[in-house]
């Protein structure tokens, strides 16, 4: 009995040799999203200020609606300054994304930070697993983007911050894609050659 539970714990243990081939379709759908933000840096721009102006919109309504179900709770009036605060932010993001590109310059710095420390954390942690030097770079990659971001170049936060995120992106992609393939099951690659000639 121990050792069907021991098997099915095994089974369901995710490894990259089982889902290879996963990992490396979203290492593929991450890099082109990086490439097409690269190609349109300004349009992904916007998009992102739009995106976080209706995200702070939803939230807004979010904490407005448990504020008015949570009438006699204490926090309520706290409930309800998010709401409003979050509101405000939000519609001042959808109705000027182009002021709103300057504000995210600072969020972008802190995403490539963040972003780079944690896949350098992630390679530390591969130790001798293939594909640690691509998650590595790519970390390495992040920060220096950061760093060339908060120096003030490029200067132009309008297509900046798209170009920047689509160069994370895309580097991402490329990582994860080649931690797939190098992780892919040895046997794999050479088995249409292994076929016997004769069958």
């Amino acid at each position: 009995m121990n050792s069907v539970t021991t098997d099915s714990d095994s089974a369901a243990e995710y490894t990259v040799e089982r889902g290879w081939r996963t990992l490396a379709i979203a290492g593929g759908v991450v890099g082109l999203i990086g490439l097409l933000a690269i190609a349109l840096p300004f349009v992904a721009g916007i998009s992102i200020a739009l995106v976080l102006g209706g995200l702070l919109v939803l939230s807004g309504l979010v904490h407005g609606a448990h504020a008015f179900t949570a009438r006699g709770w204490k926090g309520s009036l706290w409930q309800v300054t998010l709401a409003v605060v979050s509101v405000i932010a939000g519609l001042a993001l959808l109705v000027n994304p182009v002021v709103a590109l300057v504000t995210l310059t600072l969020l972008l710095v802190a995403y490539l930070l963040v972003d780079g420390v944690a896949e350098l954390a992630m390679a530390v942690r591969m130790a001798d697993q293939p594909g640690r030097a691509a998650v590595a770079v790519s970390g390495v990659i992040s920060i220096v983007l950061a760093g060339l971001l908060w120096a003030g170049f490029p200067a132009s936060a309008a297509w900046a911050i798209g170009l920047l995120v689509g160069i994370s992106l895309f580097m991402t992609g490329i990582s994860m894609a080649v931690v797939a393939y190098a992780g892919r099951p040895v046997g794999e690659a050479d088995q249409p050659a292994t076929e016997p000639r004769g069958a």
